[in-house]
């Protein structure tokens, strides 16, 4: 068939074998549901689409990422980086208080905007890492930390100053999000979650919008990045607290555990068995 093609269409590409199976594939996963293409899919380069229907199973899953692909302008390799790290699951799962504290219009794309967790992989960090070392090295791949971050971050400022009372304050991370039109206010913890980091988020947001936040400027969003959090303990520290703040985890690299590591070779003793093989072989 795919002769066939290339005879009666020579001056059209995309018939060999292997891309005739594709588009077949492709044809009878959306047919599940639709008699016709979803415009999202419809709207994505073909190279993007080969790639969902080789990962994802699911048809609503896969509309997503079309969506998420033309919202985003994400390249063939930014999606397989998303599917890799969950972006679908992850999206709209913060622990927040956005329905309480945000108006009806903004809250629901507050709340889908926020993610949990966040996939630091790319930062070249294990578990172990200091608060500054993650932001540096956010610092250092700016780019990845956004397009994992999602559409719409501003990059505004590190160890952002404000001074309250003639007292020096510095904020973590500093965003402005485009879509949403309020401030982002990061703050980094590299260990599990604790309540008090609420109130010292709470009191950040409240100088930021005296500070910084224009008239026609939405409340200023506060999000806690920690390694690890208790969700009840979470839900109870945001319960009272009247700015709009949300608390995700994030992943570095895994570290290779402990009682499997002693069971890996030094250094030196590769560099001693590899001198034993070569003596073996002369």
């Amino acid at each position: 068939m795919s002769i066939d093609l290339k005879l009666n269409f020579p001056n059209i590409n995309g018939f060999s074998r292997r891309n005739l199976y594709a588009i077949r594939q492709w044809y009878l996963f959306y047919n599940q549901l639709y008699d016709f293409v979803p415009q999202p899919v419809a709207q994505i380069p073909w190279g993007h689409n080969r790639l969902i229907i080789s990962k994802i199973k699911n048809i609503e899953t896969a509309i997503f990422y079309c969506r998420a692909i033309v919202e985003n302008g994400w390249t063939r390799d930014n999606l397989e980086l998303a599917i890799k790290n969950n972006y679908y699951e992850a999206k709209g799962k913060s622990i927040t208080n956005f329905e309480r504290t945000l108006p009806q219009h903004q809250s629901g794309l507050a709340i889908e905007t926020l993610k949990n967790p966040y996939n630091f992989d790319f930062l070249g960090l294990e578990q172990y890492a200091l608060e500054r070392e993650v932001e540096g090295a956010m610092m250092e791949h700016i780019t990845q930390f956004l397009i994992e971050l999602g559409k719409g971050f501003s990059f505004v400022g590190r160890q952002y100053q404000i001074i309250v009372n003639d007292n020096e304050y510095y904020i973590d991370l500093l965003f402005y999000h485009l879509q949403l039109r309020s401030f982002i206010v990061i703050e980094l913890k590299s260990g599990k979650f604790k309540p008090e980091y609420a109130g010292k988020l709470n009191f950040y947001l409240s100088a930021i919008d005296s500070q910084l936040k224009h008239s026609s400027d939405n409340p200023s969003i506060g999000l806690i990045l920690c390694k690890d959090k208790d969700k009840v303990e979470a839900e109870y520290a945001l319960r009272d607290i009247n700015k709009p703040i949300g608390i995700s985890e994030y992943i570095l690299t895994q570290a290779l555990p402990k009682d499997f590591q002693s069971k890996l070779p030094t250094v030196e003793q590769l560099e001693n068995q590899l001198g034993e093989d070569l003596n073996t072989v002369d």
